[in-house]
């Protein structure tokens, strides 16, 4: 069963529904049709981020620098100072090689340069070693750094316009490996609202509160604890970083529950919004918050699935949590 990101009612999978990678590279060449600013960069993965689609389509406006993402990082910057618009597609796990470079040439300076990071998350079969657990934590402390997460194909498209418009500063976007969950595509992107996250489905007693594709899973949760009579919200947060303080307040606010959700580490996303929660006072009138996160550990090769299942961030996880956060911990397990 699967549902629509933006209506939250039941649907249809589509067969064939695209890859995230392919969807970032044709959306990167439609907004580079339209700005003959942008270019493209990668570190010897062009395939593996999309990059191959836009050098055939712009091949002088495509740099693979080779396994090198300390130059890459430090390259767009030197393109960003001349008035160009460089997209560095890299590996969320590959780009922590050019921490210092991110750090120190790209958001001391406040330079546009947009970070896309393919391989968010899980990624099966390419194992720990590929998996994009760290980039929301690594980035988010970063001043001068958007974050955001697309929550569906659909999402990568508008956030790639995004990033293209936006020019104040640095911007990343984090996208999983493997294929989308089949929603409507639109046919142009529209740059987003910086800093703000949507409503799907409106409830008054739980909150589920998304950054990423867990949306679905989130989605499917909410019908299951709807069966079991509690009343669910479920809402795609879209930016880690400048958070949507007001969408968090509002959830916190109007519910018993909120459960934030991320396929991330500690110290990412549920980290933002619990501090958020405490510096609001939105933690002192009992508020049961919970923040699911991936465990602390190397999650060995697999299907997503199968792993996201052991690391408790899919629907069923998702619902066990939510009793847990209410004492009743022993009546999911048995309804499980």
């Amino acid at each position: 069963v699967t549902f629509d990101v933006v209506t939250g009612a039941q649907a249809k999978p589509k067969a064939n529904a695209p890859a995230y990678t392919k969807v970032f590279g044709q959306s990167l060449i439609a907004e580079a049709e339209r700005d003959e600013k942008i270019v493209a960069i990668t570190a010897a993965m062009p395939s593996g981020t999309g990059i191959d689609l836009f050098g055939q389509a712009f091949p002088k406006r495509t740099f693979d620098v080779g396994i090198a993402e300390q130059h890459a990082v430090t390259f767009a910057a030197g393109m960003a100072c001349e008035g160009y618009k460089p997209f560095v597609a890299i590996y969320s796990t590959f780009l922590q090689r050019a921490y210092d470079q991110v750090v120190h040439d790209v958001a001391i300076q406040n330079l546009p340069v947009r970070f896309a990071m393919d391989r968010a998350g899980l990624v099966g079969a390419d194992g720990p070693t590929h998996a994009g657990s760290f980039d929301v934590a690594y980035l988010g402390c970063l001043p001068n750094m958007t974050v955001m997460a697309a929550a569906d194909e659909a999402e990568l498209v508008h956030m790639v316009a995004t990033m293209a418009a936006h020019d104040s500063g640095p911007i990343a976007l984090r996208y999983p490996r493997g294929e989308g969950v089949g929603v409507e595509m639109p046919e142009r992107g529209i740059p987003l609202e910086i800093g703000k996250g949507r409503m799907i489905r409106e409830g008054t007693r739980v909150a589920l509160l998304s950054l990423g594709t867990r949306l679905a899973e989130a989605l499917a949760a909410a019908e299951e604890l709807e069966a079991r009579g509690l009343s669910t919200s479920v809402a795609d947060a879209r930016f880690a970083k400048p958070l949507d303080t007001d969408l968090v307040l509002r959830l916190a606010r109007d519910h018993e529950v909120l459960i934030t959700i991320e396929e991330g580490s500690i110290g990412g996303f549920g980290s933002f919004v619990l501090h958020a929660l405490a510096e609001h006072g939105a933690l002192d009138r009992g508020l049961k918050v919970r923040a699911m996160v991936l465990p602390d550990a190397y999650i060995d090769h697999d299907k997503p699935a199968r792993m996201y299942a052991q690391a408790g961030l899919d629907a069923q996880g998702i619902v066990a949590k939510v009793f847990e956060a209410l004492g009743r911990a022993d009546e999911a397990k048995a309804r499980a």
